[in-house]
Order: C-alpha cells, then sequence, then structure tokens
C-alpha cells in the first residue's frame, strides 16, 4: 500500500481512536517505526559484534595467550566500560530526548555508536579498545530509550506488547547479523591463521547510513511536541526520586539490576566457556570460533520466538506476571545447563532455552515509559533500565575475578542466584491499565 493510501485511510479515525489495523496507521506511525525497528536492529549489532571475538583480540592486542588470566581479567573490565557507558548513554540520551526530541535524539545516538564501534578497528592497545567501548555504547544506551519512547507516543497503545517482540525481535535479527558476519570474516580472513578479529568491527560503521534517512522522513511524536508546547518547567532527573514516582523508580531499577546482571554474564561468559571445554582444546581458534557463532546464533534465533511467547503472555496475564514467570525459568533453564559438566553437543539444546526466556527483556520496552510523566519519560525509562547495565557491568567484572578460583561453568551457575530475589521484586512491581498494556 501506497503512502498516499495510508493518508487517506488515516483520517477515518477519530482524534481518540486509535487504528486497529495496520492498513489504518498514518504515514508518520508508519516511519517512526520503521527508524526505531532499524535502530534497534543495529543496537543488536554493535552489542555483540565484541562479544564475539572478545577473548582472542584482547589476547593480541596485550601479546599474551588466550588462557592468560590478565586477558580474561581486561577483557572483563572493557565489557564492564561498555555496560556502564550503555547507561551513562540511557541517561544522556533519554534526557536529550525529552529536551530536543525523539528524532533529533536518535540521530545523534545512531552516529555515536556507528563511529565508535568503527573506530576500534584502529586501536593498539587493550584500553584504547576500552575506551571506544565505552564510547560506543553512549549510543547503544540512548538509542534504546528514545526508540522506546518514539513507538510508545506513536503506535496504538492496545498493541504495545507485540510491539515490544518485533522492536526485541529487530536486536535479535541485528546479533545474528553480527553472528553471521564474524563467521564470514573468520572464514575470509582467518582461513589461514591469520588474525581477523579486527576487522569485525568495521562492520559497525554501516549503521551511520541511517542517520540521513531518520533525519529527513521521521518527525517528532504529537504527544511530545503538544507536552513540550504546554510545560513551561522541564522536569529532571532528581524528579525521579520525588513523590508518587519514587517507588517506581526504585522498583524498576531493581528489576532491571539484576536480570540484566545476569543476561549479560550469561552472555559474555558462555561463550568464553564453549571455548575452554576440554574436547575442544585442540581445535583451532577458527573451529573454535565457528562453534561460539553456531551456538550464539541458536541463542539469539530461539529468544526471537521467546519475544512473541512473552509478548502473548503479557496480553493475557499482564506485564508483571508475566516478568514474573520469566524470572522462574531463567533459573530452571540456568541449573538445567550447568548443574553438571556438559559437552558442547549438549550445551547446543540447553543453552537455547536461556535465550528463550530472554524474551521479556522486549518487553521492558514498552512496559518502562508509560509509567512515567511525557517529559520525563525518555530520562526516566532510559534511566531505570539502563542503570541496570551498571551492575552488570560489576557483575562481569566479579564474576572474571571469580574465574581466578573457579571454572566458567560454576560462575555461570551463579547467575541463577541473581533471579530469586528478582521474583521478589516482580510481587510489588506496578500494573500498567488493560487499555495501557494492550492486556485482554
Amino acid at each position: 500500500m501506497d503512502e498516499t493510501t495510508i493518508s487517506k485511510l488515516a483520517p477515518l479515525l477519530s482524534e481518540n481512536q486509535e487504528a486497529t489495523r495496520l492498513r489504518e496507521l498514518s504515514p508518520q506511525q508508519w516511519k517512526s517505526g520503521i527508524a526505531a525497528w532499524l535502530g534497534w536492529f543495529f543496537d543488536g549489532l554493535e552489542l555483540h559484534l565484541y562479544t564475539l571475538v572478545a577473548l582472542p583480540f584482547v589476547a593480541q592486542l596485550m601479546v599474551l595467550q588466550l588462557s592468560d588470566q590478565a586477558v580474561k581479567e581486561k577483557t572483563a573490565w572493557i565489557q564492564a566500560a561498555f555496560l556502564i557507558g550503555w547507561a551513562l548513554g540511557g541517561a544522556f540520551f533519554g534526557r536529550l530526548g525529552d529536551r530536543l526530541g525523539r528524532s533529533r535524539a536518535l540521530c545523534l545516538t545512531i552516529l555515536t555508536y556507528a563511529i565508535f564501534t568503527g573506530l576500534s578497528f584502529f586501536v593498539q592497545t587493550w584500553w584504547q579498545l576500552l575506551i571506544c567501548r565505552f564510547l560506543a555504547a553512549l549510543g547503544v544506551g540512548g538509542e534504546w530509550a528514545v526508540g522506546a519512547s518514539l513507538l510508545s507516543e506513536t503506535w496504538p497503545k492496545k498493541w504495545r506488547p507485540w510491539i515490544a517482540a518485533v522492536l526485541q525481535s529487530g536486536v535479535n535479527l541485528g546479533i545474528l547479523f553480527a553472528c553471521a558476519a564474524v563467521w564470514i570474516i573468520a572464514h575470509f580472513v582467518g582461513k589461514n591463521g591469520q588474525p581477523f578479529e579486527r576487522y569485525v568491527f568495521l562492520v559497525g560503521v554501516i549503521p551511520a547510513l541511517l542517520v540521513f534517512w531518520v533525519r529527513k522522513n521521521v518527525p517528532e511524536p504529537d504527544e511530545w511536541r503538544d507536552a513540550k508546547t504546554k510545560s513551561t518547567d522541564q522536569p529532571g532527573v532528581l524528579n525521579l526520586f520525588r513523590g508518587e514516582i519514587l517507588k517506581t523508580t526504585l522498583l524498576t531499577i531493581g528489576i532491571c539490576a539484576l536480570t540484566l546482571t545476569a543476561w549479560w554474564a550469561f552472555i559474555f561468559w558462555h561463550a568464553q566457556h564453549l571455548r575452554s571445554l576440554p574436547e575442544l582444546a585442540s581445535w583451532t581458534a577458527e573451529q573454535k570460533q565457528q562453534v561460539v557463532t553456531k551456538i550464539f546464533f541458536l541463542v539469539v534465533g530461539v529468544s526471537i520466538l521467546g519475544n512473541y511467547f512473552f509478548a502473548w503472555l503479557a496480553v493475557h496475564l499482564g506485564y508483571r506476571r508475566t516478568i514474573l514467570w520469566s524470572c522462574i525459568a531463567f533459573i530452571a533453564s540456568i541449573v538445567g545447563a550447568y548443574s553438571v559438566p556438559r559437552t558442547h553437543d549438549e550445551l547446543t539444546y540447553w543453552l537455547p532455552l536461556i535465550g528463550f526466556c530472554s524474551g521479556v527483556f522486549g518487553l521492558f520496552t514498552m512496559y518502562l515509559p508509560p509509567l512515567f510523566p511525557t517529559l520525563l519519560r525518555t530520562t526516566g525509562a532510559g534511566f531505570c533500565y539502563n542503570i541496570g547495565r551498571v551492575a552488570a557491568a560489576i557483575g562481569t567484572v566479579v564474576f572474571s575475578l571469580r574465574l581466578q578460583v573457579s571454572d566458567f561453568r560454576t560462575t555461570l551457575l551463579s547467575i541463577a542466584f541473581l533471579f530469586f530475589p528478582a521474583v521478589l521484586i516482580c510481587f510489588f512491581l506496578p500494573e500498567l491499565s488493560k487499555e495501557e498494556s494492550g492486556q485482554r
């Protein structure tokens, strides 16, 4: 259907009536949806280019063996810097999104993570890589907050669980694209044993091309424009910790911090665990990388199914109870995978179950923004969700230190314990109205 036809259909909806079918969406809604989805797709790409080649690339930069403890520690510090940058970016660009507008802030976030991911190709030391990853993460964290608010304010409220699933699938597909890119580069550049890891970061420059289209075609949401026009006072970050909003802020920070710490510890260290398995000891670096990429591809691919399953669950149970059951499922799948030593063939079946549970993270996209006032929306959602990255950063380093006295398997098993307090917090989380949540 062309844009002219959509424009004719859109006015048929009354001012207070939302679209019930895709063909009733306005051109502005379509453009906002495409921009947010592509932003999230490239988020997924940027997120995992490093995690797929972290250990061998840092070992090259430090001129040390892959098994050296110093390599593990520096790898963890770089990932921690990325997660902290993600948290700060969510707050910083979230603030810009409330002040300057969603579309403008979206362009800035995409440029930030594209430029500094590309610059990672040129680094010569581990600390230079740390700086590039930190700065790239500012854009990644900011894009989450801005993109979520953009769709929350432009697309029908009743569609929110499904919109969340579609957005999260964009991230997952971006991750799969990263997996494919790493596999191809490893095959062609590294086929003769040549180092290939730094070439992976050149793929991260691609998102910069999206900025030109977004700036030209994606207008600011009417809800933001109206709130900006009527407001005489722009609320600040401190407003998150005052009055009735305080309880919401603390509870959402708690659930995000615990679940994201666990998820990122798994995402980062499960690949290193696979490389350390006894049956892979005699394999080449290229062969190990292909196994890691294959299993990671399965984990992320199955997580796409999880996105839609948890969206369906949220429609029937609401956000709060869906998040509760996802935490319980995380505990069961992690214990199943790591409670006993398993071969990489066995883990091929267990690890995708953990990936399936990660589908719940897509729900935070549409759950968090409506909990906050319009002019505090990207600030609140970005701050509360991404502050969990700080906890995840600390967790990544703690897990790396634990590896000095333990192995990867028992460390990964300990992740399950983070979900127990998360289960308790779920009982106190606020629930959106049925209209706001799309619940039946």
